[in-house]
């Protein structure tokens, strides 16, 4: 199994191609790199890489199949103080291992300095405490597989985390509740189809590492925020065991999802790994090539720079850290067929020197690469350095979390004054946004909640956030949440606070459903899903976190409106349109008693009512196959004041109008006919409620 052959510098990492593996690593400061296999019994054999090209070291192993475990041992120069960080007691993952197998035992000998003493160097071996790469097998029957490539505008996603939302799920095998086998269950997958779901936008599924200081509190990096490899779908959410099944499991999970033609998209960490600040531990990049993988601070290259507030940022500035990031884009697209990616703090991304630039190198890599290019991409537009917030900011490719949006739609249904402009262009696409740079409504994914802050149910519940079960004294969090308990702090069986709640959660959903650009819902809002006011649940591992499957009439009822909702949205194209509404006869805007909408009307401060005329014969762009789209038209009616409030259907608004949609109740559409109007007739819209009417 030692004998070696010079093997090829390409492609990285540790490739099977049926009767052997190439290894290669890439190390500018390395010395002599050792390749360290693993048997069952965890005796280790070391072989030298002895060829080396362009910084690139690497060797053929004949007979070494899928299952072997392996790392590396790096030897170079030690001196933290020049940002090198070399030592070969320290077994290192593979940047590009493609599995792995383990977690961390956080022992001392997993960090490169002593406890007692940092400036100490430690040479405790730390193999036995860290994970190993895993030689995977990379043949599989894709079969007809093909991505559902869903367009934008009729895309609906769902944010959900593997585990929390399958783990309590009675309708799932118990054996793979928690796990990518569990997504593929055919009774998870009809209910995304009886959802009206379109793309599974899943939470980091790169492997992560749960953080000692969690650990010891009896916690978990639960959300899974912290890689350590780009490559290799995360162990923990395997039900087939180790040995890099992962693999297999996660393609099928891929395979049977687009069989009901719903898109996987990958929620992607790029920005930091687990390794942390420079008393972080040393796993894989830190000692393979520290100052070519991060970015260290000019002038102290001891230490990281941090704009992601974990420690460390990934150093896009080096052409090898980007095309590690190119290359494991690439793989998820070619080997895992996966459809898309959510990029975690995408600012830091952009950040060439100190500032943001949209026109970073990483972009422009994106832009021109045939593979990626042609995924869905999406960005959280921020991160936590100076000039990180930066949305409406990215390249014209790109597609951007909204935060905006969230955070208007918030302001308008807990009343706030002066939000209604900023209402209008939220609901119809952000053109103030995305337009002057030529993208389309759909540039924007319109949320209202997300894994990060309150659930939907919260918002409505809490004023506040209560994450004591976090062990970080309430610190953590956000305190901008822009939540309204409505009379009473969590949970009550006051039943006038609670109709309100539930009217408030129809109020959002019909807002973000019925809103221009793409809606993201966030798991388990649709049955009203609470983390008990913890808006901050990264750590909870639990059935604080997981979504509760147990049924109950209220969640069904919520369910139900969703689904219609998603059925009203897709029915009708007028409520997705491809490109901004002009106002040349395809959108008016009435205030209640009737008449159009001034400038003056717009900017008065205590205003929150408005009423929306989308016209479905005035759709200029054609279906995908060029044929003419026409649609109903409807009439939208939203109060957000405190009031009852009487409308009176516009002049304009020539016809018969039904109303198919009162969020004052759970019906919607095919088991509910309201009243009848003209124009010119009144009708009365409860306070905080959303009426919609169709043209008949």
């Amino acid at each position: 199994m030692t004998h070696i052959w010079p093997g090829a510098p390409y492609p990285l990492g540790a490739q099977y191609d049926g009767a052997g593996t190439n290894f290669a690593l890439f190390s500018e400061v390395a010395t002599r790199v050792e390749l360290c296999l693993f048997d069952d019994d965890g005796r280790e054999t070391r072989v030298d890489l002895e060829e080396v090209q362009g910084f690139v070291w690497h060797g053929y192993l004949p007979f070494v199949t899928p299952g072997q475990r392996y790392g590396y041992r790096v030897h170079g120069p030690y001196d933290p103080a020049r940002g090198l960080r070399c030592n070969p007691a320290k077994l290192l993952i593979d940047p590009y291992a493609q599995a792995i197998e383990g977690d961390v035992d956080w022992n001392e000998a997993v960090f490169a300095y002593r406890f007692a003493d940092p400036a100490v160097r430690n040479d405790d071996d730390s193999a036995p405490y860290v994970p190993k790469s895993v030689v995977i097998n990379p043949y599989f029957d894709w079969g007809v597989d093909r991505p559902p490539r869903t367009p934008y505008n009729e895309t609906v996603i769902y944010e959900a985390h593997v585990k929390g939302l399958t783990r309590l799920n009675p309708d799932v095998p118990e054996a793979q509740r928690g796990t990518y086998a569990a997504l593929a269950d055919p009774g998870m997958i009809d209910y995304f189809r009886d959802l009206g779901v379109t793309a599974v936008e899943l939470m980091p599924v790169h492997q992560f590492v749960h953080d000692d200081m969690l650990i010891q509190k009896g916690l978990s990096n639960y959300w899974g925020y912290n890689s350590i490899g780009f490559f290799a779908p995360h162990n923990g959410y395997s039900s087939s065991g180790q040995r890099g099944e992962q693999v297999q499991e996660f393609k099928l999970m891929v395979r049977a999802l687009h069989e009901a033609g719903i898109e996987v998209i990958l929620d992607v960490v790029y920005n930091h790994t687990a390794e942390g600040n420079h008393l972080g531990p040393t796993l894989g990049f830190r000692g393979v090539d520290n100052a070519n993988y991060y970015r260290l601070v000019e002038g102290r290259p001891e230490y990281y720079m941090d704009t992601t507030g974990t420690g460390n940022s990934v150093n896009v500035r080096r052409s090898h850290s980007l095309q590690l990031i190119m290359d494991s884009l690439r793989y998820w697209v070619t080997e895992m067929h996966v459809d898309g990616f959510r990029f975690d703090l995408a600012s830091t991304l952009a950040r060439e020197l100190h500032d943001v630039d949209r026109l970073a190198t990483f972009f422009e890599l994106v832009q021109q690469d045939p593979v990626v290019s042609q995924a869905k991409l999406i960005a959280e537009p921020w991160d936590v350095g100076d000039g990180g917030y930066q949305v409406g900011n990215f390249p014209p490719l790109w597609t951007e979390w909204n935060g905006k949006y969230r955070d208007t739609m918030r302001d308008f249904w807990r009343g706030r004054d002066g939000t209604l402009p900023w209402f209008g262009s939220r609901f119809t696409g952000s053109s103030d946004l995305y337009a002057d740079d030529g993208r389309l409504p759909t540039a924007s994914v319109n949320f209202i909640t997300c894994h990060d802050g309150f659930t939907l149910h919260d918002l409505v519940s809490y004023d506040h956030k209560h994450n004591e079960a976090n062990g970080e004294q309430g610190r953590d969090g956000t305190d901008d949440n822009r939540s309204w308990g409505h009379g009473a702090e969590g949970e009550t069986s006051d039943p006038a606070v609670q109709t309100l709640r539930e009217k408030q959660k129809r109020n959002m959903l019909t807002t973000l459903l019925l809103s221009q650009g793409v809606p993201m819902l966030s798991h388990g809002d649709e049955t009203g899903r609470t983390q008990r006011g913890n808006n901050n649940a990264y750590c909870q591992d639990n059935e604080l976190a997981w979504v509760d499957w147990t049924d109950a009439p209220e969640k069904r009822a919520l369910r139900d409106f969703v689904r219609r909702l998603t059925a009203l949205r897709r029915d009708h194209p007028v409520f997705r349109r491809r490109r901004f509404l002009t106002g040349d006869g395809d959108i008016a805007w009435f205030t209640p008693t009737g008449g159009e909408m001034t400038d003056a009307d717009w900017h008065v401060g205590y205003a929150k009512a408005v009423m929306i005329l989308l016209t479905g014969d005035a759709i200029p762009e054609p279906d995908r196959r060029g044929e003419p789209v026409t649609d109903d038209s409807f009439l939208l009616l939203f109060n957000a004041s405190p009031e009852d409030l009487t409308f009176a259907v516009p002049e304009a608004a020539e016809g018969l109008w039904m109303c198919v949609l009162d969020t004052t109740t759970t019906y919607l559409f095919d088991t509910y006919e309201g009243p009848s109007v003209r124009a010119g007739e009144k009708l009365t819209v409860e306070a905080r409620s959303i009426q919609v009417l169709r043209r008949v």
